[in-house]
């Protein structure tokens, strides 16, 4: 069997995003009922019915490639990785934006090689907006369901830095961090939409030392290194994936250059 090209599996995987983004309206016009984790973060039904419907999607695009998604590893279902590909799933990334109805939440799915985000898929159901990347692609948005336009980080200005940062988790130590670089401007956004905004030149730079799981970083990460942007572990270079407990380090996402 042929193997699906990144141009295959980026429309299959955009469509799926779709799906799972008007199955999650429906749930924010008539309202979710939601209730605490373990790691006391919430979760609605929203979330659930959407990773229920993207699991198995994503199984008959890429048979045999294991799926790491945020509700199913809550639940205790963790497979084995390997070095080899997976997926990385977050059904309702934002939740805390869902439930507060600010549209500030996206879904987000990405293909993960050699430990790098190869392919990605932002969809942000409130406005519709979806963005998309994959190596030596680019990346695209298309805002509500309009054609794609391509997007592209932009080189680091002299002056006069756009700086991104969580609605619901700032931190004290990305202040710190910014302090060293010529930010003028802070703007708040939830979930990875901020990854989007870099991506699209919008932002220069989002430092982020709270606490964030995989599935919470790739996808956005997939669309800026396709736009020309990075992903680092502060201090350490790429940001990997396929790490212990899928856990990362404080990062910051940056433009060109």
């Amino acid at each position: 069997m042929t193997e699906p090209s990144y141009v295959a599996l980026l429309a299959g995987i955009r469509a799926v995003a779709l799906e799972a983004g008007a199955l999650i309206l429906r749930y924010y016009a008539d309202g979710a009922e939601s209730h605490l984790k373990a790691d006391g973060s919430p979760v609605t039904q929203a979330d659930q019915a959407a990773e229920a419907l993207i699991l198995p999607a994503l199984a008959l695009l890429l048979p045999g490639v294991p799926v790491v998604a945020e509700e199913a590893v809550a639940a205790g279902v963790l497979p084995e990785v390997g070095a080899g590909r997976f997926w990385l799933v977050d059904p309702l990334d934002g939740t805390k934006e869902f439930l507060n109805r600010n549209g500030e939440f996206t879904v987000n799915i990405a293909l993960i090689k050699d430990g790098r985000p190869v392919l990605g898929v932002v969809l942000a159901p409130v406005p519709g907006d979806l963005y998309a990347g994959a190596e030596g692609l680019g990346a695209i948005v298309s805002r509500a369901g309009g054609a794609d336009q391509p997007i592209a980080a932009r080189p680091a200005p002299t002056a006069g830095w756009i700086a991104v940062g969580s609605r619901s988790h700032a931190e004290q130590a990305e202040d710190r961090y910014l302090a060293g670089f010529p930010v003028t401007t802070r703007e708040a956004r939830g979930s990875s939409l901020k990854f989007c905004l870099v991506a699209e030149g919008k932002a220069d730079i989002y430092p982020r030392f709270g606490p964030t799981r995989e599935w919470d970083t790739a996808a956005g990460h997939a669309v800026l290194a396709a736009a020309g942007g990075r992903v680092e572990a502060i201090g350490a270079g790429m940001l990997g994936y396929g790490k212990p407990g899928f856990l990362n380090p404080p990062f910051v996402a940056r433009g060109r250059g």
